[in-house]
């Protein structure tokens, strides 16, 4: 009898319950084919972030378990320049040598690890663990840099700790007005939007987005507002904000007083950012911009929450922080019944972070320079703290260091599809192709996993065993319902076994459980500690939020009475517009803006290979107004390119009034020439080490030669 096992979606962070049946023995491990049906079925299960809901593609999830485009074996490079099946000892052997032989020439920060937001807790945590012991190597970070390292900066400076959502998401459900910051969770994580629905009957839903998007299109009807600025001026409009608040007297000057400081610095920073000239600058009318300031001012139960399209910049963490200051003078973090949080995005963003896949941090989300910390991690480790490297360098820097000199000549690639997801994919590209040796673990042969030396195939998310930490904070169970396929591996087993190939001394479970008790110890003290959680605890159903001292019963709700710098007191720091931040569109130039899809997920590795969600969005397209069409002779259906100095996409044109004519959307699910991810920048934030995805200036001409793909 087939036994139902509860679990949780494997892609975004909002991390949907659902109850996984297989449709065969649980240990019965059948060969993928077209006609084989999914080895479990899929149902929504009750849970305070879903409620039972699940979108399109928690619904299609269990179809890529046994795909037939899943990898079976390893793969390793011959000399004839392809890819061929080899067995696990033969190919971990090549890897550990090469390891080694380029370690001995260059050094332990010649070698490279790439990690990804979507690892279990246990996986990020032994991956940190392996690169700084097994390896040596300082050289280590993750896309999370891709996603969420603006809004934990903007955090930390501000709270002294980066927690997404710092109360639990169903909060939501009694909110009288909430504003959404760069955010389409009605595409990227639909579930989310029943708690959207009180703010909507109170028509206080406010959606700040360049386009019209279908979050945005909640508002109508009463239902709230929709503000429209021009990409890139999202800075500028929130000091507007402030401005307003501080003019008109609806600071809480109470709250302010009491639990922050740095309110003057603020004041003046904004004085010049009257609501006539941040119209000018952002295309919001002033009108739109006090009616919006005393909203939020209002009374009631009112949230300010972030996401992407105002963190993905070059100055994402000075915008974050401006939303930041925003909500606290209005009195807004830590009282019950509001606050602000920024929206993680990948299904492990938030306990992908916290553990030592970030190039400056250990388990713990603690600071890999601080000596105590140092100390602490290496007591669990069983090692001398001077084992333990110090700070790497954050992901663009690592990417761009590969294969040139004093740079990374081999790098291992876990949960990350660089050449799609990345800033500049030419630049990667051609650093991968640089590289000695490039290992990649994945489910399938992925465009990064397509350029490797050796691809190790790996176990998904309903055949193991672990933990995730949700947008809230919430670290939940996955279980395993169906045993993998004979030929892959978890990369805990992976780990393990190319660190003793390596001569490392250190232990390295293989026993999800074993490495989460471990993971509690080394996490105890620190800004995220997980010491009084365990498997047992998190199997009964009781909720885990994060800090959970042990002896404590965790923290749903954080700031109520403190916050976590030393004396207990926010920061509001002042910023300002970096005036030539990033280039402006000249004659028959247009602002390049990037996002996701309701079919497809991240790099669209797996999403894509589900007929349904493929069938519904099978290509790239570029979403531009009718009147900028006209201006360009660009029709509706036509092939177009998009070029800039970094490289050239193709794809079609669809014509929208949803989105401003200075604008074009396009989304970067896509490989190959359809990569948008060709056209962005890999200049950084100074702070956070953000890429700037959103706003990049592109040409855009119409194809008419025979034969280019469209």
């Amino acid at each position: 009898m087939s036994v139902p096992s509860p679990t949780h979606c494997p892609y975004c962070a909002l991390q949907c319950a659902m109850t996984l049946t297989p449709t065969v023995r649980p240990d019965v491990v059948d060969a993928a084919s077209d006609a084989a049906p999914a080895p479990v079925t899929v149902a929504g299960r009750d849970f305070p972030t879903n409620r039972g809901g699940l979108c399109k593609k928690g619904w299609t999830s269990a179809e890529l378990l046994r795909a037939p485009s899943r990898l079976g074996a390893p793969l390793v490079r011959g000399a004839d320049g392809a890819l061929h099946e080899t067995g696990w000892d033969e190919a971990l052997d090549l890897v550990a040598a090469s390891v080694r032989r380029i370690s001995a020439e260059s050094g332990a920060d010649a070698v490279g690890v790439f990690g990804g937001g979507g690892l279990t807790n246990e996986k990020a945590y032994l991956l940190g663990k392996f690169a700084r012991l097994a390896i040596g190597t300082s050289r280590i970070d993750y896309n999370g840099r891709y996603c969420m390292s603006s809004a934990a900066a903007a955090g930390n400076r501000a709270f002294g700790v980066d927690r997404g959502l710092p109360f639990p998401l169903e909060d939501l459900d009694g909110a009288s007005t909430i504003l959404l910051l760069g955010t389409n969770v009605a595409e990227t994580m639909p579930p989310f939007i029943g708690h959207l629905a009180g703010a909507q009957a109170a028509g206080g839903l406010i959606v700040v987005d360049p386009r019209r998007t279908a979050t945005a299109r909640l508002t109508e009807e009463g239902r709230g507002l929709h503000v429209q600025p021009a990409p890139g001026t999202d800075l500028a409009l929130l000091l507007g904000l402030i401005h307003i608040v501080i003019a008109e007297r609806l600071v809480d000057a109470d709250y302010v007083a009491t639990r922050t400081v740095g309110f003057e610095a603020v004041r003046r920073s904004v004085a010049s950012w009257w609501p006539e000239r941040v119209q000018s600058v952002t295309g919001v009318a002033a009108l739109t911009l006090r009616r919006l300031a005393r909203r939020l001012a209002g009374g009631g139960n009112t949230y300010i929450l972030t996401g992407r399209g105002v963190e993905q910049h070059v100055d994402g963490t000075d915008t974050a922080t401006a939303a930041i200051n925003l909500a606290l003078l209005l009195g807004l973090p830590g009282r019950q019944g509001s606050g602000y949080g920024t929206l993680t995005g990948q299904g492990n963003g938030q306990g992908g972070r916290e553990h030592g896949q970030k190039c400056d941090q250990l388990p713990g989300y603690r600071k890999i320079v601080d000596p105590e910390a140092r100390a602490h991690v290496a007591r669990v480790w069983g090692v001398h703290p001077d084992t333990i490297p110090g700070p790497g360098v954050p992901a663009v820097e690592l990417l761009q260091s590969l294969g040139r000199p004093g740079g990374v000549r081999a790098l291992l690639v876990h949960g990350s599809n660089l050449v799609v997801s990345s800033p500049n994919v030419a630049a990667v590209r051609e650093g991968l192709a640089a590289l000695d040796l490039l290992v990649v673990c994945d489910f399938f042969l992925s465009e990064t996993a397509a350029l490797a030396d050796v691809v190790l195939p790996i176990t998904q998310w309903a055949e193991e065993e672990g933990t995730m930490t949700s947008l809230e904070g919430r670290v939940i169970r996955r279980r395993r319902a169906i045993a993998p396929p004979a030929g892959v591996r978890d990369e805990l087993w992976i780990l393990a076994e190319l660190a003793r190939r390596l001569g490392c001394v250190a232990t390295f479970d293989t026993d999800p459980e074993l490495v989460f008790e471990e993971l509690r110890l080394a996490s105890e003290g620190g800004i995220a500690d997980y010491s009084g959680i365990d498997y047992q605890l998190l199997d009964s159903g009781a909720p885990a939020y994060w800090p959970y001292p042990r002896g404590s019963a965790g923290t749903p709700r954080l700031f109520a009475d403190r916050f976590a710098h030393p004396d207990g007191l926010a920061r509001l720091v002042a910023v300002s517009v970096r005036e030539f931040a990033r280039p402006k569109p000249g004659d028959g130039e247009v602002t390049l803006v990037t996002g996701r899809l309701l079919e497809h997920y991240q790099s669209g590795a797996q999403t894509r290979r589900v007929p349904e969600l493929l069938d519904a969005q099978p290509a790239a397209f570029a979403s531009m107004h009718p009147a900028t069409a006209e201006r360009l002779g660009i029709a509706d259906g036509d092939p177009v390119e998009l070029t800039n100095p970094r490289g050239t996409v193709h794809c079609v044109a669809r014509l929208s009034p949803d989105i401003r004519p200075d604008a074009v959307f396009v989304p970067f699910h896509y490989g190959d020439e359809q990569a948008a991810n060709l056209l962005t920048s890999d200049a950084v934030d100074p702070i956070s080490a953000m890429p700037e995805f959103k706003t990049n200036v592109v040409r855009i001409t119409r194809l008419v030669e025979a034969g280019v793909p469209a």
